[in-house]
């Protein structure tokens, strides 16, 4: 049954509840009870049972939530908490009637928090915010279309309009999407890759020439030793425990290296098992790196090191030689590079001490195969790009990529993110992709490179860039700095966003301002031609097909499919061989056309439809064969910087609570870090509380210190006494965004450094009665 406007209270921070330790265990009865409680309230039994019993099935929809691989053999009941809840999020039968919009002006949405934007149900008709008024009205889709198409063709410039990506968009739309753009005359691509796994794309991808995991799922559960840095799995990737579990039980060896102590690294809670429910679960890491924010490249390279210095007192018995000759180069280069290496910077850069680092090698020496995973822990440092390097520096040393059990496995946090990539979604496509894509359309694709995520809000913000597209995403709540994302998004002329629900990007506009809405992947996509299916990318480079389970909400709504191809027929016409109002009837019709595209895509309708689907190429894992200028992996040397924190201050890093995925807010909870009822609070060791002359639970202004001596601040945040690495803390993404510099990012990827940002903590002097978590 449809619902309209939900009274929905925005989160009082002045009952915030923070009690006891953190937990040393994940998922359990709780995981269940926290799964179906907010499904059968919020989409009733008959919704739930339909979307969640389809939820990763080989014949219902993918999820939403991350792009964690799926296993052949599938259970049932085998669905995450955060997935259950992105479900919900989705699926709910609560939409926003056409009255909200005269009763809510922008200027107050803008002053919502994302958690009640999101909860005022699903958009069910294009709106549309005039220049100069604070009222979105209604419109048609005809409307809506006419004013995108006649804006953008009145640019004199089509680089002076940029087309953002979120992951959760499929490998069609995101193929369609590219082509329409491209034929528009632009490479202005930004997507949510700028923002998250750009450094594992190029840092991988100028060593090994792939930019993409090399592990098969099955691989975990052949491993000798997995080394999981600078992610949470419990809270970002709950389906990664299984299979860590089941590592355990086929003897692999865990090492968990993070700042802070998160429940998924330590103890596993098949809620699918008689021990995870009465009995003690499965331990997971067998050793615990607290490493310093910023030390993981230095730990790198210790472990390097003391792999090197074993050979040189065992020769022969410890690199694999034969690997090294055939497939790679620069092993004497790193060799002397590593001699140099100063054991004092290792130690102050990771916090550790040097029996730990041992430890750690000592184990990688041991294991005939290792799989290193990393996530945004590592990607969002300054140096994000050569610590990379440095995994496959280590890596490379005694072979472990190409052989079953081993290899590098970046965890991408978004459901499609990485097919999106495939389809073309980048702002630097090499020229083979768009040679084909010309011949295949009949047009010739524009050449020069265009703007990434932080170019792009340089872009508005310059005047440079007048209208923003979003195809999904939050694309100002996501992004660094936000003050100046603000201030670009509204330097624009017009801003579209192609969205299920609300979010502060829509209240964040162009002087004109569009909000178009689609349909959801939970949600059956009837065309013309019959019920569709789409496909999607995960992180294992397995692609597999998703269809939609229940009636869409309202309807009247389009897919993401049909909103692009009756953008580009409206934008572009027939400027290429298009054939839009085809592919809007038949999504096989772009399945043909991806097949003639996309590499690794060839007879793309049949290997779709295929039991699981397919798995593209990767040379590295398949054939140990590496797309770099040699031919060879390449072992790079990369020059050690130490993350300077200044006296009085912090580094400190952003990071997701339990109840939100990106900047989606289920909660304002986070029960495995003890908090409850509010996110804006600080996470410091006791120790360095203690340092700064500060208490658990007093009340601070947290300061961005940057070179440009701009003030960046989230005023009066409650200090959690926290058993995090020294000389770091942490706060909650999105809202720690506002202290990220635009300028500080990751070195070649330009990917925001948000996991080293340097504060200082100022005390309140008297509690301010609303709190501003937006600075």
């Amino acid at each position: 049954m449809v619902r309209q406007n939900p009274k929905v209270e925005e989160p009082d921070e002045s009952e915030l509840e923070v009690s006891g330790h953190p937990k040393t265990w994940a998922a359990g009865v709780p995981g269940v009870y926290h799964s179906m409680k907010p499904a059968l309230e919020h989409m009733g039994v008959e919704r739930s049972r339909k979307t969640l019993l389809a939820l990763n099935q080989k014949d219902g929809f993918d999820c939403m939530s991350c792009a964690w691989p799926d296993p052949g053999h599938r259970k049932t009941f085998e669905f995450c908490e955060n997935g259950a809840k992105a479900v919900t999020w989705e699926a709910t039968p609560v939409v926003i009637g056409s009255s909200f919009w005269a009763e809510h002006p922008v200027s107050e949405l803008r002053q919502r928090s994302e958690y009640w934007l999101g909860m005022q149900g699903r958009l069910t008709e294009p709106v549309y915010k005039p220049a100069g008024e604070d009222h979105y009205r209604p419109v048609s889709w005809e409307q809506a279309f006419n004013i995108v198409a006649d804006k953008l063709k009145s640019l004199p410039d089509p680089n002076q309009a940029t087309f953002y990506t979120s992951g959760r968009t499929s490998n069609e739309a995101a193929f369609l999407y590219q082509l329409f753009i491209r034929a528009y005359g632009t490479n202005n691509l930004p997507d949510c890759s700028n923002m998250c796994h750009e450094s594992s794309g190029w840092g991988m991808g100028q060593t090994i020439g792939v930019g993409k995991a090399t592990v098969a799922y099955n691989d975990f559960e052949k491993a000798d030793l997995i080394i999981i840095m600078g992610q949470n799995p419990g809270t970002n990737h709950p389906r990664m425990l299984t299979a860590l579990e089941e590592a355990k039980e086929a003897g692999a060896k865990i090492v968990a290296v993070n700042p802070l102590p998160e429940a998924g690294l330590m103890r596993y809670k098949n809620p699918q098992k008689v021990k995870g429910i009465i009995g003690h679960g499965t331990d997971l890491a067998d050793q615990f790196l607290q490493v310093r924010i910023g030390g993981d490249m230095a730990l790198l390279q210790a472990v390097s090191k003391r792999v090197l210095d074993a050979e040189a007192a065992n020769p022969g018995h410890v690199l694999d030689h034969a690997f090294l000759e055939e497939h790679c180069e620069g092993l004497e280069e790193l060799r002397a590079h590593l001699a140099d290496l100063d054991e004092g910077a290792v130690l102050a850069a990771t916090g550790l001490r040097s029996a730990e680092i041992d430890e750690l090698a000592a184990r990688y020496i041991a294991a005939d195969r290792v799989i290193i995973t990393w996530a945004m822990g590592i990607t969002q440092q300054k140096k994000g790009v050569a610590t990379i390097k440095e995994i496959i520096n280590l890596l490379l040393l005694r072979g472990n990529i190409g052989k079953p059990g081993a290899g590098a496995s970046p965890i991408r946090g978004h459901s499609n993110v990485q097919g999106d990539r495939t389809m073309g979604i980048w702002e630097q496509m090499p020229p083979a992709f768009l040679d084909a894509l010309g011949q295949e359309f009949s047009f010739e694709p524009p050449r020069e490179h265009g703007l990434d995520a932080v170019q792009t809000v340089r872009g508005m913000r310059d005047g440079g860039v007048k209208v923003f597209v979003g195809l999904g995403g939050n694309f100002v709540g996501a992004i660094s700095d936000t003050a100046v994302a603000e201030e670009a998004m509204e330097n624009t002329e017009l801003s579209v966003q192609i969205s299920t629900k609300l979010n502060h990007s829509h209240a964040v506009t162009g002087a004109e301002a569009l909000i178009l809405p689609t349909m959801g992947r939970t949600e059956i996509d009837r065309q013309e031609s019959g019920p569709q299916f789409v496909s999607v990318e995960d992180t294992v480079c397995a692609v597999h097909a998703s269809h939609g389970t229940v009636e869409p909400v309202a309807p009247g709504l389009l897919s993401e499919v049909a909103i692009i191809c009756r953008l580009a027929a409206a934008v572009v016409g027939d400027r290429t061989s298009a054939d839009w109002a085809g592919f809007e009837k038949n999504y096989d019709l772009i399945r043909d056309h991806i097949s003639h595209v996309v590499n690794g895509c060839e007879d793309y309708n049949r290997k779709v439809r295929q039991d699981g689907g397919f798995v593209l190429p990767n040379g590295p894992r398949d054939s140990r064969t590496f797309n770099t200028p040699t031919g060879k992996a390449m072992l790079t040397v990369n020059e050690l910087e130490h993350v300077e924190r200044p006296a009085g201050t912090l580094i400190l890093q952003s990071m997701r609570s339990h109840d939100q995925f990106n900047t989606t807010i289920y909660g304002n909870n986070d029960r495995y870090r003890g908090i409850r009822k509010g996110r804006e609070v600080v996470f410091v060791s006791p120790a360095d509380l203690a340092e700064l002359g500060l208490e658990d639970g007093q009340r601070v202004d947290i300061h961005g210190v940057y070179s440009d001596n701009a003030e960046r601040v989230l005023r009066n945040y409650r200090i959690v006494s926290y058993p995090s690495a020294r000389g770091c803390a942490a706060a909650y993404y999105p809202e720690a965004n506002v202290l990220v510099p635009l300028d500080s990012v990751a070195e070649g990827s330009q990917t925001p450094a948000s996991k080293a940002v340097i504060v200082r903590l100022e005390p309140v002097a008297v509690l301010e009665e609303e709190p501003t978590a937006w600075g």
